[in-house]
């Protein structure tokens, strides 16, 4: 073999993935962003800088080059034709209706949480991780950013409340319609009502847990039936979560954080918090939808 092919044969071989095969022009083209492609790695990567609305954190006006920033990276897959992680910078009203549009468009969410504290307008960072076909990860992509100028065009200030404003003058839930629902006994305080649900995992002191040191899903109402509001948080392993996530988001419940709050538990948990309002029953019937596709998962 000549010189100038064995050079060509090594570098199509010794490369994990070539700009050509990646067709860097239709990932462009698809997602409407710019973007680089590291050779060494086989990634093409594009970023959006979040600079249509100005971040202060800490009492500084923040670039968004040091940090605020959304990008999705794209590589070849191994069970698929690609694969896509990325992080993007969103508003809190932003956070719930973009992650519905990834959900539809197959693209999985692995966290939710903040990276700075003293920011205004407050801002959260949504990871995302998913494998499909280039054109339906980059047309995932494409759509939830589609979202977020949507959401600002409507509204350039972000918002801050989930709809209208709840302030009941009184609690008064009545909790044995919400036990009969969940099939969970609880307790009341004050005109409230919460329900919490165990989970078995064991730390790496080879210690048991349970309920009790924190490992548990569970779920907090207030105001009246007719206008309610409930919180709470869901213990998901991780072959759970995505449908845990998707159930809720389905229902109508706001996702607010999702994250770990142990380390060398097994089986391994993360935590995802919610927030929604409504009518008492209607709100524990979505959770317990959610509880029940969660129990299907195997």
């Amino acid at each position: 073999m000549k010189f100038p092919a064995l050079l060509a044969f090594l570098v199509a071989t010794c490369l994990p993935l070539s700009a050509a095969s990646l067709d860097t022009n239709q990932l462009e083209r698809i997602t409407g962003l710019k973007g680089t492609f590291n050779a060494a790695e086989g990634v093409f990567k594009v970023t959006a800088p979040r600079n249509d609305v100005k971040i202060a954190v800490d009492g500084w006006n923040m670039p968004p080059f040091m940090g605020l920033t959304t990008w999705a990276a794209f590589v070849e897959g191994k069970k698929a034709e690609a694969m896509v992680m990325g992080d993007l910078v969103l508003f809190p009203d932003e956070v719930n209706p973009v992650m519905s549009v990834l959900f539809i468009n197959g693209i999985g969410v692995t966290a939710l949480h903040n990276h700075f504290f003293f920011d205004e307008p407050k801002v959260f960072f949504l990871h995302i991780d998913a494998e499909g076909t280039f054109e339906q990860l980059a047309t995932g992509v494409k759509l939830a950013m589609a979202k977020t100028r949507e959401i600002r065009a409507a509204n350039p200030t972000p918002g801050k409340l989930f709809g209208n404003g709840f302030a009941p003058a009184t609690n008064s839930i009545t909790g044995k319609a919400l036990e009969e629902l969940l099939g969970v006994k609880g307790q009341a305080k004050d005109g409230m009502f919460k329900v919490v649900i165990g989970r078995p995992a064991k730390m790496s002191c080879g210690c048991d847990v349970n309920k009790e040191m924190g490992v548990n899903t569970w779920a907090a109402f207030a105001g009246t039936d007719d206008n309610a509001l409930v919180d709470g948080d869901f213990a998901a392993t991780e072959s759970e979560l995505q449908t845990v996530l998707q159930t809720l988001r389905a229902e109508g419940i706001n996702i607010v954080a999702i994250h770990h709050h142990m380390i060398g538990e097994t089986p391994r948990y993360l935590f995802l918090h919610y927030w929604g309002k409504g009518r008492a029953a209607s709100l524990a019937g979505s959770l317990k939808r959610a509880l029940d596709a969660q129990k299907a998962v195997k």
